[in-house]
Order: structure tokens, then sequence, then C-alpha cells
């Protein structure tokens, strides 16, 4: 129902501000708002999206709780697709987005309805970082099947793989 709702509230408050923000300063100055900010938007997302990812790379190899790093990569990714798509109020809420302590909020409110039953994190080659002493698991099988053939000392690949001598 929400999701209705905001399909059918969005583009009517997109329209109505184009309509004021038009009248006030002209067609043209407000096309070219419209473009920059989804220029700006654009770097701003691209700076904060490696961030976002730097973050989920540390937090796995630390063997922390990915969840925060996972979510702000989310609500940056969807920031860009605010900011990408025309219109002031995407864009206000797209720019809002990008704010961590924006961000940071939305997180709170969104750890306060998803509940997490279980989260484990596993490495088959022991402890690593922080985390402390982990229990060593063996892998579960050690042979590796596959098939082969001869080939003749006549026949020569074309193109040298590295994995053969000649």
């Amino acid at each position: 129902m929400w999701l209705l709702i905001a399909f059918i509230a969005v583009p009517l408050i997109e329209i109505a501000l184009f309509i004021q923000v038009g009248g006030l300063i002209g067609l043209w100055p407000t096309l070219l708002i419209v473009v920059l900010t989804a220029i700006a938007g654009t770097a701003l997302v691209r700076g904060q999206g490696a961030q976002a990812i730097a973050g989920l790379k540390r937090s796995l190899n630390e063997f922390k709780d990915p969840s925060r790093p996972l979510a702000d990569g989310a609500m940056i990714l969807f920031a860009g697709a605010l900011l990408l798509t025309p219109g002031f109020f995407t864009d206000a809420c797209g720019f809002a987005l990008l704010m961590p302590p924006v961000r940071a909020r939305v997180y709170k409110i969104l750890r306060e309805k998803v509940k997490v039953s279980q989260f484990e994190m596993h490495s088959e080659f022991g402890p690593r970082g922080p985390a402390g002493p982990q229990q060593q698991r063996e892998p579960q099988d050690r042979v590796i099947d596959g098939e082969f053939h001869e080939v003749g000392d006549d026949k020569k690949p074309t193109h040298p793989s590295g994995w053969t001598r000649h």
C-alpha cells in the first residue's frame, strides 16, 4: 500500500515543484539545475560508494558484522538512483541519503524493525583478525576428480598457455 502511495505522490510532488521553480527562474535554468544535480550526485555517489566498498571489505576481513557497511552501500546506491531521477524532491532525498548522519539514523530505524536471528562467519584456514580464535575446519574432501588424455609429441599448441612444456 505504501509503495502505491509513493508511486502516485512522488511524481505529483515533482510536477508541482517543476511548475513552481520553472515559474520563478524559467525553463532553461530549471533544466540546467536538474542536469547539474545529476552530475554532482554521480560524482558524490562514486566517491562514497568506494568508501562503502572499502568499509565492507574491512569488516569482512576482520570477521565483523557487515550489516552496517552493506546498509550504507545500499543507501548510497539508492541515493544515486534518486539523484539520476529528474526532479527536485528526489534530488533532495538523494543528497540527504549521501549524508552519513542521515544514513546512520535510517540504519538505526531499519535495525529496530529488522531482527537478525543468527550471524556466523567461518574460515577453513583458521583464525584471522581480531575476532579471536576460531575452530579450524577441515575440508570435507581432499580428492580432485578429473579426466585427461595424452597428446602426442607431434601435436603442438598454437597458443602456449604456460601450463605445458614445449
